[in-house]
This record gives C-alpha cells, sequence and structure tokens, in this order.
C-alpha cells in the first residue's frame, strides 16, 4: 500500500526535516549560546541509543542537566541536575530540535516510538521489543496520547500499536497533534520525577500471571 511506503515516509522526512532546519538555524543557534552561558561545554547532549532493529545510533539533543556528581563519583538524580534552562527546554521539547540532523542521517524517523536506553534492551518482553521494528522518532503515537503520564507499559502498547497500524497519513495526523501537545505542555513528567523512572522490566510481572 503506497500510504506504508517507507520510502515514502524518508522522503516526507527529509523534506520536512531540511525545512525545519532552516526555518529554526537562528532560534538553534540561540538556544545553543543560551546553554553555553548557563551550562558551558558541551552545548549538545550526544548518547547511544538503539534504532531500527537494535542498532545503536548517537542521539543528539541540546544539553539540559549540569554534571553534577556525589563524593563517590555517580550523578545524582536527575531533579537535582535539571537547570531552569533545561527545565523549559523540555517543557517546550525544544531540547529536541538537533535530532532533526538524525532524521537527515537516516538514524530517526519525525514519527515512531521515541528511543530509550540501550540498558532497556534486554528488559523488553517480545511483544515492547516490537517497537524496534521500525525507526525511533522525535514525537509518536506514545507522545500525543499522554507521553510521560502515561506508565511504561501503556507507552510500549501504544509503541506496538504504531508499528503495526502506520501510515503517512497517522503520521501527519501524529505531527499535527505533536505542535498542539507541545503548546499545551501536556505529559512533560510522570508525578515525581523529572521525566520517567527507570524501566526495569515487566517480564517477572507477566510471567508471573501466566
Amino acid at each position: 500500500m503506497l500510504q506504508r511506503s517507507p520510502a515514502l515516509k524518508r522522503l516526507m522526512d527529509v523534506c520536512l526535516a531540511s525545512f525545519a532546519l532552516l526555518l529554526l538555524a537562528l532560534p538553534m543557534l540561540f538556544i545553543a549560546c543560551l546553554v553555553r552561558l548557563s551550562m558551558g561545554k558541551p552545548v549538545l547532549f550526544r548518547q547511544q541509543r538503539p534504532g531500527l532493529h537494535d542498532k545503536p545510533f548517537t542521539l543528539i539533543k541540546f544539553r539540559t542537566m549540569r554534571d553534577l556528581r556525589d563524593a563517590h563519583g555517580n550523578l545524582l538524580p536527575d531533579d537535582l541536575r535539571l537547570t531552569q534552562l533545561g527545565h523549559w527546554l523540555r517543557s517546550t521539547s525544544l531540547d529536541e530540535l538537533p535530532e532533526l540532523f538524525n532524521v537527515l542521517k537516516g538514524e530517526m524517523s519525525l514519527v515512531g516510538p521515541r528511543p530509550l536506553l540501550m540498558e532497556y534492551l534486554p528488559r523488553y518482553t517480545p511483544e515492547q521489543a516490537r517497537r524496534h521494528e521500525v525507526k525511533p522518532g522525535i514525537t509518536g503515537w506514545a507522545q500525543i496520547n499522554g507521553r510521560n503520564a502515561l506508565t511504561w507499559e501503556e507507552k510500549f502498547a501504544l509503541d506496538v500499536w504504531y508499528v503495526d497500524n502506520w501510515d503517512l497519513w497517522l503520521d501527519i495526523k501524529i505531527l499535527w497533534w505533536t505542535i498542539w501537545k507541545v503548546l499545551q505542555r501536556e505529559g512533560i513528567s510522570a508525578q515525581g520525577c523529572a521525566t520517567m523512572p527507570v524501566f526495569t522490566g515487566t517480564k517477572q510481572e507477566e510471567n508471573g500471571r501466566t
């Protein structure tokens, strides 16, 4: 079916990401200067994340947290390292803008399940792991249906639903609703967390019910 063509999805990604980078070049430069002045170097946060079929890639975002550690050299909790500027960047989703370069490189799509941590891979159930059957996205079905206000299990169920049902019209709908959700600043963080608690897995719980 034409609407589920990966080639057309890729074409839409390249065209829209290129246009967005041209349109947002000056605002991104301004944000980079703010990050540099408030937190110093580096301006960008880089981290290995799993992409299509679990293949690692380097995600890039604007930095939102300081590198603060305890007496043993361990990073302090996210809520203690998140700066006021970082909170604003996250609440407006402006910290995600550099991911447009990941889209141009073909590592991400504009729409897809969010790329999480490499350490989560062995914690997924087989059904949850299906979220990696498509490229990760800057936004996705879970992001417009609750974002970080959802539980991990709810988010993964929505991700798998997207894998089974995506088409270009759904992607356009998600992009449109993402703009609205960002303006409303809905679902930015889970209760009591800067973003989401660590995903520790659901396999034991599910095995206990079988």
